[in-house]
């Protein structure tokens, strides 16, 4: 069980530090604070190109990942606490 762990545990690290580099990669669209209230439209929202739809697919793939192995773990950790 503790390799089970370590190696869940090691893939969280790694997923969290390749998701964090592929949100930075992503280009910035808004204008800051002010796209949150409701301010200031972007007229390219829907444009994209073929670099940054893969990008956009590759985040995706590594943030469910993130999310399935932090499902994992609590799971151990709840059905098996001796084990941490």
């Amino acid at each position: 069980m503790s390799v089970l762990r370590l190696s869940l545990q090691v893939l969280l690290v790694i997923t969290s530090l390749i998701l964090t580099l592929l949100i930075l990669l992503h280009k910035g669209r808004g204008g800051g604070l002010s796209d949150m209230f409701g301010g200031g439209m972007s007229s390219s929202m829907g444009s994209s190109g073929v670099a940054e739809r893969n990008l956009n697919r590759f985040t995706i793939a590594i943030g469910m990942t993130w999310a399935i192995v932090v499902v994992l773990l609590n799971l151990m950790y709840r059905f098996f606490p001796d084990a941490f």
